[in-house]
């Protein structure tokens, strides 16, 4: 019979998550250094080398890999012959753990829950609860598997119930283009087959705490018909061409994986979840001698990559900045930032468009200016702001019109791709959308010399802020004729990779 005392439980919780805000898996880490070294789209490589070289500033800094420090999702197994020295219950000790993870003061985490998700969506402000699975097991031990997942990727998650006959890879190949680039690729793919809805979702959500093993599982071959479909949907997926960032590319997935579950003879439930470039997974086991003890990767684990901005970059004076300097970059242009940035995210946009329906004043100028589509990390010690990468800025479609259209605004910053109205009113206003790298934040934050609060600061992360930005890098993704790199660059590498098999 094995004691588990209440404190070692949820301080192994509060240590599992600060310890996977800051450090990438190892296995994540090799595998995206080796897609690094096969990459030969320039855009893609730029990006896998920012995320790299942010990863290894995150572990140094011990900061947040990415802005958005997700939320909290918890597979726990207690064997039948575990005793519990506690007063709460288990759910009451994860929460607890998350709290006091998520409210460190010498990392403080962003707190994106919020309650009343119908209604009010107010900020629990310590990122619970937490999302907890539960399962008694045979033994004397508590098994525990940590995530925290981003809402970008989260967002793009897939269910479908196929008729039994239907092809998984066919499915799977028509939805992943449909996901865009919200989700930063690249990352993994989980799915779950069989059971019911739910059980195919869960099975796609613990699917992604696997190890990513793709490269051993290609030299050894597959022994199962599983193992031959994660083959197959690896090589697929990639020739999509899709890429890093979605900027057209090699490679869009280090990995997939598949759990599956008998079912219903006339059913075939199926779910895909992607995990993201700022993947955070952990798994540890408690046997009553203590908190758990977490092993971080060596220096030596990292591939040797750093970034620097290109000599090609075109520095941008964002205080003087006219339409018709914008007129003359292209999509896949790299732009070095400089001067002030408003900032704003759905929010802050809904309460504008309200200002603007009341014929109230507006709390600032946009006027021939660039709003960054950001939720920073709160700033610790002599920081003048956390973490600070894009949000999803599909998101603000909804919004773009009256940004450009009523306010003035030039130009937009986010991550991912524009739809078909937004990418229709850059180009009728003759304004510009510039991508920054997801899972590249704390590099981002490197760039923000200055932040002053301007509205909303009851929304917290999601507040107007205007940042003063040095060297901040981005590219071109939609410019001033509405052509967009998100289109082009996947349709490009989908020829080449196809072109490339052939040799």
């Amino acid at each position: 019979m094995t004691l588990i005392k209440q404190e070692d439980f949820i301080q192994s919780i509060a240590d599992a998550l600060q310890f996977i805000s800051y450090y990438h898996p190892k296995d994540y880490i090799q595998a995206l250094g080796a897609a690094y070294e096969r990459e030969q789209s320039p855009a893609a490589k730029d990006a896998m080398a920012q995320i790299l070289y942010n990863s290894r500033l995150c572990a140094e800094g011990k900061r947040p890999i990415c802005q958005d420090t997700g939320s909290v999702v918890a597979f726990v197994k207690v064997g039948m012959e575990v005793r519990w020295e506690s007063g709460m219950d288990l759910a009451a000790m994860v929460n607890e753990g998350v709290r006091r993870a998520y409210t460190h003061p010498d990392n403080v985490l962003r707190a994106s829950i919020v309650s009343d998700p119908l209604g009010a969506r107010t900020n629990t402000k310590d990122n619970t609860p937490a999302v907890i699975h539960v399962e008694l097991v045979a033994g004397d031990r508590v098994e525990v598997k940590l995530a925290a997942k981003g809402g970008g990727s989260e967002n793009k998650a897939k269910f479908t119930v196929l008729n039994p006959s239907a092809s998984l890879v066919d499915w799977v190949l028509e939805t992943v283009p449909k996901m865009g680039a919200g989700w930063c690729p690249p990352g993994m793919l989980g799915i779950g087959a069989g059971g019911s809805a739910e059980k195919a979702m869960l099975l796609a959500k613990e699917s992604l705490m696997d190890h990513i093993d793709i490269q051993e599982l290609q030299a050894r071959g597959p022994a199962n018909r599983l193992e031959e479909l994660r083959l197959e949907l690896y090589e697929k997926v990639n020739a999509l061409g899709i890429g890093a960032q979605g900027l057209g590319g090699m490679t869009t997935v280090l990995d997939v994986k598949i759990k599956d579950f008998p079912t219903h003879a006339a059913s075939l439930p199926v779910a895909m979840i992607p995990n993201c470039a700022a993947t955070r997974h952990v798994e540890f086991e408690l046997d009553g001698s203590g908190p758990a003890r977490l092993e971080p990767p060596r220096p030596e684990d990292w591939p040797d990559v750093t970034w620097k901005p290109s000599d090609q970059a075109i520095p941008v004076d964002l205080d003087t900045i006219t339409r018709e300097e914008i007129a003359k970059w292209r999509p896949g242009d790299r732009l070095l930032l400089n001067g002030k940035l408003l900032t704003g995210r759905d929010a802050a946009h809904k309460r504008i468009q309200d200002l603007l329906r009341a014929g109230q004043p507006l709390p600032a100028d946009f006027r021939n200016r660039f709003i960054y589509y950001v939720g920073p990390v709160d700033p610790v010690r002599d920081e003048v702001v956390g973490p600070a990468g894009p949000t999803t800025a599909t998101r603000m479609d909804q919004f773009t019109e009256m940004m450009l259209g009523e306010t003035g605004l030039m130009g937009m910053v986010g991550k991912a791709e524009r739809g078909p109205a937004a990418i229709e009113s850059i180009k009728k206003h003759g304004a510009v959308y510039l991508m920054a790298v997801g899972g590249a934040a704390y590099l981002v934050a490197q760039a923000i010399r200055a932040s002053r609060m301007v509205a909303f600061e009851d929304l917290g992360m999601e507040a107007i802020r205007e940042f003063e930005v040095e060297n901040m890098p981005v590219t071109v993704a939609v410019d001033s004729r509405g052509e967009a790199i998100h289109q082009s660059g996947p349709a490009e590498w989908r020829v080449r990779i196809a072109d490339i098999k052939k040799i």
